[in-house]
C-alpha cells in the first residue's frame, strides 16, 4: 500500500506545473549551454561554410536517425488520427425542450385570438417549408390536451434515444436532422406525430459529444511514439562525405558517430559555460518573480527563452572573422518588449550580452555598443504608438543612428590609443546602422508569427482590432447602431478604468468594441436598435421565457461570430463574461407576474456564464450595466450617476459576479471614480443661451482663463453682448 502511494505521488509529482517549469528551465540551459559551446565544433578541419573539404570513409559501420525524415512522418501519423469524441453536459438540451413545450401550452391558454396564438407559435419554429410550418403550428394550437401531450411525451424519449446515441460537430453539419430524428424515434409514431416530434427537435438539438483534447493528444502521440525511426546505415567502407558535398544535419550525425570530436572543449570547458548559463537565468527569473510577476506565465518565459536561443544561434553561426555588429539584438529588445514590456527586454538582453561576453569572447567595445543601444531600444519602443506598425521601422532608424554615432565615438576614443584600419571603422559603421532598420524589420516581419506561436495578443495586434474599419464592426454599425454606439461608450469606461487600475487599456477598450457582437443575429430584439429603426418591441408579443432565451443568447452568437472572422481567443472572455452569470431581472420578473413566483426559478433565467476571471472582463461587466442605466436617465444629476453606479456594484458584488475577477476592494472604488468622472463629462449641463445671455456669457467669460478665448470667440460675444444692449436701450 505504502509503494502504490509512494508511486503515486512521485506521478503527481513528474506530471505537477512546478516540475514541468523546472523540466523547461534545465531544457532551456542545457540547449543554451549546447548553443554557445558549438562554435567551438570540431568540424572546421573537415567542413567550411558547410561543405565538406575532403572524403571522409567510415572505419566501421554506423546507422544513423534521419531525424528530418522521422518527424515529418510523425506529424502526418498523429494528424490522421480522428478526434477522440466524449458526452458533454446535455441537461441544458433537455431544459430548451421543456422550455419550448411550456411555452407553447401558455400560448395556447392566452385569452387572445387565434390569429394572434398562431403568429406567437410561428415565431418558436425556424421551418423552411411554409407548408409544413402551417401544419406544425395548426397541430399545436387546434389538437386536444391529450394529443400534445403524448407527442411531448414521445418527442422527450426520442430526444433521451438521440442524446444517448450522441451528436458530434461533424454530424451535426453534414448529416441530416430530419434522417437522426427519424433513426432514433420511439415505437408506436404515427407519421403524423413524426413532423410535430421533428418540428419540435429541430430547434433544440445541438451538439452533445465535444472533442476530448487531452485525450485526442495522447492518442496522437501514442501514434507518433509507433512510428519507427527511418535509419540510414553506411557500411565499413562506404563515403560518409565526398569532397564538396553539403554537409546536412544527416552528415554531422553521422560524423559524430563515426569517432569525430563534437567538442574541442573539454568537460570542464563545458560545466563552466553551463553554470555560467545556470546562473544568468536564474537571475532572469528572479527580477521576474519580485519585480514583473504577471509574466512569470509559461508563454512569456517560452517566447523570451525562443528568442534567447534563436539570437545565441545566430551569434555562433557568423563565421569567424565577420563582423559580430550584424548580430540582431535590437531585434531581440524589440520583439521581448512588445510581447512583454520594455524593461523586461533591457535586462534580457543585458543578461544575454554578459554570458556571450565570456562563451563568445566579445570584446568591450561589442557589448558597450549593444548596451546602449538595447537601452536606447527600451526608452523608443516604450514612446511609440502601437496603432501604426510603421512606427516600429521609425525605432529602427533611431537605433542605427545611435549606433552609428556611439561606434564612430568608441573608435575616435580608440585610434587617440592605437592605431584602427580605416576599412574597419567603415566596415562596422555600415553594419551597425544597417543593423538597426533590419532588426525593426524583422521585428515586424515575425510579429504576427510569434503572436500566433504563443497565442500572445500584443497591442499591435488588438490596435488592428480596434479599427473602426474591421468588417464585424462595419456590421455593428449599420446593422445595430444602438448597439455599436453603446459599445462605442462602453469601451471609454472601460479604457479608462483599466489604465487608471494598472489593466491592460488597450485590451479592455478592445474587447468592449466586441462584446456585443452577438446581438447581430437578432439586432432588433435588442431595446437600444428598436428606438433607432423606429420599430414596436418584439417582446411585447413573446413570453418572457421565450424573450430571456433570445436575449440570453447573444453571448453564445458572439462566440460564433467571433470564431467566423477569426478574432483572437481572448475576446470570446469579454463576449461570454460581460454578463457573467447575472439575472435577466427583466424577464425574471415578467414571468413571476405572469406564472407566479413558485413557478419560476432564477437558475431559468440567468445567463450561463462565466462570471470574469480577468480585470479587463469585470470593469466591462460593471461598465456595461452602468452606461446602459445612465443612459436611460433624462439628464441626471452628478449625485444620482454616482449613486447608479455604486447600486450596479453592490448588486454584482452580492449577487457573486466579481468572486472569480482578480479586482480588489480598491480597484473597484477607483473604477468607481473613473466611471463618475468620465459619466459626468459625457452628460454635462450646456448653456441657455436663449435666455439671460449677457450674464451668462459674462460669468463664464469670467470663469474662463483669457487665453482659453481667441479672438474670432471674442469677437462673437462683443456683438452678441453690443446687440442685446441695443435692444435694451429700444425698450426703454
Amino acid at each position: 500500500m505504502n509503494k502504490i502511494i509512494f508511486a503515486t505521488r512521485i506521478r503527481d509529482f513528474f506530471f505537477s506545473s512546478q516540475a514541468l517549469k523546472a523540466f523547461g528551465f534545465f531544457v532551456f540551459t542545457i540547449l543554451m549551454t549546447t548553443i554557445i559551446a558549438s562554435q567551438n565544433f570540431f568540424f572546421q578541419t573537415i567542413v567550411e561554410n558547410g561543405i565538406s573539404k575532403k572524403d571522409v570513409v567510415a572505419q566501421k559501420t554506423i546507422t544513423v536517425i534521419d531525424v528530418k525524415r522521422t518527424e515529418q512522418h510523425k506529424k502526418e501519423v498523429a494528424q490522421k488520427v480522428d478526434p477522440i469524441l466524449a458526452p458533454a453536459e446535455d441537461d441544458f438540451i433537455k431544459t430548451n425542450l421543456e422550455t419550448l413545450e411550456n411555452s407553447i401550452i401558455q400560448i395556447r391558454r392566452k385569452s387572445v385570438t387565434d390569429e394572434v396564438k398562431l403568429e406567437e407559435l410561428s415565431l418558436l419554429f425556424d421551418i423552411p417549408s411554409e407548408n409544413r410550418k402551417n401544419f406544425v403550428i395548426n397541430f399545436f394550437l387546434k389538437s386536444d390536451d391529450h394529443a400534445l401531450r403524448e407527442v411531448f411525451d414521445k418527442a422527450n424519449l426520442t430526444l433521451a434515444n438521440i442524446l444517448q446515441k450522441g451528436i458530434s460537430e461533424k454530424d451535426f453539419e453534414t448529416v441530416n436532422m430530419d434522417e437522426i430524428i427519424k433513426e432514433n424515434l420511439i415505437s408506436n409514431v404515427s407519421k403524423r406525430q413524426i413532423s410535430i416530434i421533428d418540428a419540435l427537435l429541430s430547434q433544440i438539438i445541438v451538439p452533445n459529444l465535444v472533442i476530448d483534447e487531452f485525450a485526442t493528444d495522447i492518442a496522437r502521440k501514442n501514434a507518433e511514439n509507433s512510428v519507427k525511426p527511418y535509419e540510414i546505415t553506411f557500411q565499413k567502407g562506404d563515403k560518409i562525405l565526398f569532397e564538396g558535398e553539403p554537409v546536412t544535419r544527416l552528415k554531422r550525425d553521422a560524423l559524430r558517430q563515426a569517432g569525430y570530436n563534437v567538442y574541442e572543449l573539454n568537460w570542464q570547458g563545458l560545466v563552466a559555460i553551463y553554470i555560467l548559463v545556470f546562473i544568468a537565468t536564474m537571475i532572469f527569473i528572479a527580477y521576474m518573480k519580485f519585480f514583473e510577476k504577471q509574466f512569470l506565465e509559461p508563454r512569456y518565459m517560452a517566447i523570451s527563452a525562443t528568442l534567447a536561443l534563436i539570437l545565441a544561434g545566430i551569434a555562433v553561426l557568423i563565421p569567424t572573422g565577420f563582423s559580430p555588429y550584424v548580430l540582431p539584438i535590437p531585434a531581440f529588445v524589440l520583439l521581448l518588449a512588445i510581447f512583454t514590456n520594455p524593461r523586461v527586454a533591457f535586462i534580457a538582453s543585458l543578461i544575454f550580452l554578459a554570458v556571450l561576453t565570456v562563451g563568445a569572447q566579445y570584446s568591450a567595445q561589442i557589448i558597450v555598443t549593444f548596451s546602449l543601444l538595447s537601452l536606447i531600444a527600451m526608452i523608443t519602443i516604450s514612446q511609440i504608438r502601437y496603432s501604426r506598425r510603421f512606427d516600429l521601422i521609425k525605432v529602427g532608424f533611431v537605433i542605427s543612428a545611435s549606433g552609428l554615432i556611439i561606434l564612430l565615438a568608441i573608435y575616435v576614443l580608440e585610434r587617440c590609443l592605437i592605431d584602427v584600419n580605416n576599412i574597419l571603422i567603415l566596415k562596422n559603421c555600415i553594419f551597425i546602422a544597417l543593423n538597426g532598420i533590419i532588426s525593426s524589420m524583422i521585428a515586424l516581419g515575425t510579429l504576427p508569427l510569434l503572436e500566433s506561436m504563443f497565442k500572445i495578443n500584443t497591442p499591435y495586434g488588438l490596435a488592428e482590432l480596434a479599427d473602426h474599419n474591421q468588417p464585424l464592426l462595419k456590421r455593428l454599425q449599420f446593422e445595430a447602431p444602438g448597439t455599436y454606439h453603446h459599445s462605442l461608450m462602453v469601451s471609454n469606461l472601460c479604457e479608462a478604468a483599466a489604465e487608471a487600475i494598472g489593466a491592460n487599456p488597450i485590451l479592455a477598450r478592445v474587447g468592449a468594441f466586441y462584446h456585443d457582437i452577438g446581438k447581430l443575429k437578432r439586432p432588433l430584439f435588442f431595446v437600444e436598435n428598436q428606438s433607432y429603426f423606429g420599430i414596436e418591441n418584439p417582446h411585447s408579443k413573446l413570453n418572457p421565457r421565450l424573450s430571456k432565451m433570445v436575449i440570453t443568447a447573444h453571448p453564445k452568437d458572439g462566440v460564433e461570430l467571433a470564431k467566423e472572422y477569426g478574432l483572437p481567443p481572448v475576446i470570446n472572455n469579454f463576449i461570454l463574461q460581460h454578463h457573467g452569470e447575472g439575472l435577466a431581472s427583466y424577464f425574471y420578473n415578467q414571468a413571476v407576474k405572469e406564472e407566479g413566483i413558485e413557478n419560476v426559478k432564477e437558475e431559468q433565467f440567468r445567463y450561463t456564464g462565466p462570471k470574469p476571471n480577468m480585470k479587463e472582463t469585470a470593469i466591462l461587466m460593471i461598465a456595461d450595466a452602468v452606461e446602459s442605466a445612465v443612459r436611460s436617465l433624462k439628464n441626471p444629476t452628478s449625485e444620482e450617476i454616482e449613486k447608479i453606479i455604486d447600486k450596479i456594484i453592490v448588486e454584482r458584488l452580492n449577487d457573486g459576479q466579481l468572486t472569480d475577477s482578480p479586482l480588489t476592494l480598491h480597484d473597484i472604488k477607483v473604477i468607481a471614480s473613473t466611471f463618475s468622472r468620465i459619466l459626468r463629462g459625457m452628460q454635462h449641463n450646456r448653456i441657455k443661451y436663449q435666455e439671460n445671455i449677457e450674464e451668462e456669457l459674462k460669468k463664464n467669460k469670467i470663469n474662463l482663463p483669457s487665453k482659453m478665448l481667441d479672438e474670432d470667440l471674442e469677437n462673437k460675444i462683443k456683438q452678441l453682448e453690443d446687440k442685446n444692449s441695443n435692444e435694451d436701450k429700444n425698450e426703454n
